[in-house]
């Protein structure tokens, strides 16, 4: 089985991208961020002929998550994440699929820090790790995976020194990633590669991409009955290079 998240920044405005990816490379789940869409404006029936049934918590003009299945309708578990009634973004959707909680999640970027949108992030981080404690205490096999806009180490990011006072690296930030990670989740992609640098996203400025300097912020956490079932995974980093692609490349893994 291989699963894939996606921060595709529009999912209308970059759909040929999107679906010349499924049709390259056929993930049998995928978690989409950054949907920039209005619930009745995500493309279904396009999706629908690329082989694969959709679940999606829209917004207009911003954030927005989805999750694709090829063998079936996903089984909507929860949409938004619990702990603020008043939280309205569509930041969180969690399905099970082929006998898998899968919750695909779309994390505040924060910016700038400190103020208003950093304490957001923490809040929200906060409320992401207590239902993942629940998740876990489950003991089902679970996959959280998304745009985390967390740098969690170093090696994370091309010029750790130039990104000290941002929301993606700053301390608290970081912290708050390994102690969600500590509960017991494996994080599948510095698993496979615990030394190697390795990036998800490249900004459109200054030629990032050309020069490698990338970010690592789109991240899987698997539970401890998944984790063991980890294959492989990396990066679909060509997809970046393709024209009107989105920042973020593909992520995935295989079980």
């Amino acid at each position: 089985m291989r699963i894939a998240t996606y921060n595709v920044n529009g999912v209308n405005g970059r759909l040929p991208v999107l679906l010349r990816w499924l049709g390259e490379t056929s993930p049998d789940i995928v978690c989409l961020q950054e949907l920039k869409a209005p619930q009745e404006k995500f493309p279904e029936q396009a999706i629908r002929d690329a082989g694969y049934h959709a679940l999606w918590h829209g917004q207009k003009s911003w954030n927005g998550v989805g999750i694709l299945a090829r063998s079936g309708e996903p089984i909507e578990v929860r949409r938004g994440l619990p702990g603020d009634p008043e939280d309205i973004h569509s930041r969180y959707i969690e399905a099970e699929v082929d006998g898998i909680v899968v919750g695909c999640l779309y994390l505040p970027n924060g910016n700038p820090a400190p103020g208003p949108k950093f304490d957001y992030k923490l809040r929200w981080f906060e409320r992401l790790t207590a239902h993942a404690a629940g998740l876990l205490a489950s003991g089902r096999p679970v996959v959280l995976t998304g745009d985390y806009n967390v740098m969690p180490t170093d090696m994370d990011v091309y010029k750790p020194e130039k990104w000290v006072e941002d929301a993606l690296f700053r301390p608290e930030v970081r912290a708050a990633f390994h102690a969600l990670v500590a509960q017991g989740w494996t994080d599948a992609i510095r698993t496979l590669y615990p030394t190697e640098k390795i990036y998800t996203f490249w900004d459109y400025f200054r030629n990032a991409y050309g020069r490698d300097a990338g970010l690592r912020i789109d991240h899987f956490l698997l539970s401890p009955t998944v984790s063991k079932r980890l294959k492989a995974g990396g990066v679909n980093r060509d997809v970046r290079g393709w024209e009107k692609s989105s920042d973020h490349a593909p992520v995935w893994i295989e079980l």
